[in-house]
C-alpha cells in the first residue's frame, strides 16, 4: 500500500453541499493532507465552510478563475479564509478556459500578463490582513516559470505523468526543494475491478478537455500529437461523438488513475515519484454519484 496519502478534490453541487462538508470532515479525520476545490460551484464559499468545520487539514481552491470577481472582493475573501483557518488556506487562481468565460460574458486577455497583473493587484489591496499563499494554474512551461517568479506554487490539472519531469525542469532547484512551494496536479480517478468501465468514466471526464486548444497543445508537447491531431480532425468534421475514441489507452493511463485499489495506490505513488508533491485525486465512480466515488476511494485505504 502507498505510504503517502494524496490530497483530495472536493466540489459542492446543489443538493450535496452539506454532504460535502461532512466529507471534508471525514477527509481530515482519515489523515489526508489536503482538500482542493475546483471552480465548479462557489469554491470560495466551500473553502470558508471547510475553514470552519476542520482544524488541521490544508485546503485551497484549484482553481478560482481570476475574472469572476473584483480583485478587492477576492482579496477580502481570501484574507478572511486565511485568517479564520489559521493559515491553512491556499488561493489557487487561473485564467480558466475560453468556453467557460464566454458563457459568463467575460472577455479574457493574455493569460501570462493577466495573471501577473492580478497577483500584483491582489497583493496591493489594503486592509485585508495577511493573504494566503497564491498558487497558479499551470500547464505549459511559461506559466510554470511565472508560478515560480510571482507565486507560492503551481497546480496542474490532467497533466501527463511522463511529461512532468520536463515541465518541472524549468524551475530553479530552490523552488522544487522548498517545502512550502506547492506543486500539485488534479488527477481524474475511478476505482473499479472492472477496468474497462473505469477507463470509460475517465475518458468521458477528459473528453471535454480535449476540445480545448490549450490542453491539446500541452498534450501534443507531452508526446500525444497523433491523438490530438485525430481529435482536431473530428472537431473539424463536426463529429464530436468521435472525440473520446481518439484518446488512446496509453494517453489515459498517463493522465488518469483507474482500475483496482492496488493499481490506483501504485499510480498515486508514481505521481509522487514524478515530482508532484501533492497529487490531488478527483474521484468518480463507475457505479454511482460523487458520494459513491468517495466511498470507493476511502475504502482503498481501510
Amino acid at each position: 500500500m502507498s505510504k503517502q496519502l494524496p490530497a483530495v478534490s472536493l466540489a459542492a453541487v446543489p443538493g450535496r453541499r452539506k454532504a460535502m462538508i461532512d466529507i471534508a470532515q471525514q477527509i481530515e479525520q482519515r489523515g489526508f493532507p489536503g482538500i482542493y476545490c475546483p471552480s465548479l460551484g462557489d469554491n470560495l464559499a466551500l473553502c470558508e465552510a471547510i475553514a470552519l468545520c476542520t482544524s488541521e487539514v490544508e485546503f485551497g481552491t484549484s482553481i478560482t478563475p481570476i475574472y469572476t470577481r473584483n480583485v478587492v472582493d477576492f482579496a477580502s475573501t481570501a484574507g478572511f479564509i486565511h485568517e479564520v483557518s489559521g493559515g491553512r488556506f491556499r488561493f489557487g487562481v487561473g485564467v480558466s478556459h475560453a468556453p467557460a468565460m464566454d458563457r459568463l460574458g467575460v472577455k479574457q486577455g493574455k493569460p501570462l500578463s493577466d495573471i501577473r497583473q492580478f497577483v500584483a493587484d491582489l497583493r496591493a489591496v489594503p486592509r485585508v490582513g495577511e493573504l494566503p499563499p497564491i498558487v497558479l494554474a499551470t500547464l505549459r512551461t511559461r506559466m510554470v516559470r511565472l508560478a515560480e517568479e510571482i507565486g507560492d506554487g503551481m497546480v496542474f490539472a490532467n497533466a501527463a505523468r511522463s511529461h512532468m519531469g520536463s515541465s518541472l525542469s524549468v524551475l530553479d532547484s530552490d523552488a522544487t526543494n522548498r517545502e512550502a512551494f506547492f506543486i500539485g496536479n488534479m488527477i481524474p480517478t475511478c476505482i473499479s475491478d472492472d477496468e474497462a468501465a473505469a477507463m470509460a468514466v475517465n475518458r468521458r471526464t477528459l473528453s471535454s478537455y480535449a476540445l480545448l486548444p490549450n490542453y491539446r497543445n500541452y498534450w501534443k508537447e507531452a508526446g500525444y500529437e497523433e491523438e490530438m491531431n485525430d481529435v482536431e480532425a473530428a472537431i473539424a468534421a463536426g463529429e464530436m461523438e468521435k472525440v473520446a475514441a481518439c484518446l488512446s489507452d496509453r494517453w489515459l493511463a498517463d493522465t488518469t488513475l483507474f482500475g483496482s485499489a492496488a493499481k490506483v495506490r501504485e499510480g498515486i505513488e508514481a505521481w509522487f515519484d514524478s515530482g508532484v508533491k501533492t497529487p490531488i485525486v478527483v474521484p468518480s465512480s463507475a457505479q454511482g454519484n460523487q458520494l459513491k466515488a468517495f466511498e470507493e476511494f476511502f475504502a482503498i485505504w481501510d
